[in-house]
């Protein structure tokens, strides 16, 4: 009975996998939306200010971001919680695929969100005769709060492998 739970446990990880499918989907509507920010910047490319160039750009960044963090997510997520990928043979397969750990998926996600806040207050920054002081104020927090918030992370991490490294037994000299 014992050995039937375990395996069940065990199998119920491909439960993830549609997850893992769905994220892939939704990079292909950040994708699309990505197409349609760039044609809209083509399309004032005539009538282009400085400030409109830097925003559209912003834009593009800010979506190219979230689509990283999203491939991160899903290679990172697939390969320490379904199952490893094989794909040695591929050339073109991200040196990192396959290294990082749920403790590294964290750390990338705080800062992947700490660089969109940033670039999502950047951009209130260079509009902000529309923006309320109220509404301004509220994003300097939010965005303090990522940093801190991955700051902290960060530092449990550090501890908690420094930790570790204390915890093991260190040889015997002879």
């Amino acid at each position: 009975m014992e050995r039937l739970i375990e395996r069940s446990l065990f199998a119920s990880r491909w439960l993830m996998a549609p997850m893992y499918l769905g994220l892939a989907f939704a990079l292909v509507l950040l994708v699309w939306v990505f197409a349609v920010e760039l044609w809209k910047l083509i399309l004032l490319l005539p009538v282009m200010t400085v400030d409109d160039a830097v925003l559209g750009v912003l834009a593009l960044i800010d979506l190219s971001l979230a689509a990283n963090l999203l491939m991160i997510v899903i290679f990172s997520g697939y390969e320490n919680f379904v199952s490893r990928m094989n794909l040695e043979t591929q050339e073109d397969r991200p040196e990192w695929q396959g290294e990082v750990d749920f403790s590294g998926l964290k750390l990338k996600l705080v800062a992947s969100i700490v660089a969109i806040s940033g670039i999502h207050l950047l951009k209130v920054f260079m509009d902000v005769a529309h923006y309320t002081p109220e509404h301004i104020r509220w994003m300097v927090v939010i965005h303090l709060v990522f940093v801190i918030s991955g700051v902290l992370l960060a530092a449990m991490d550090w501890i908690a492998s420094h930790a570790k490294t204390l915890k093991k037994p260190k040889p015997i000299a002879n």
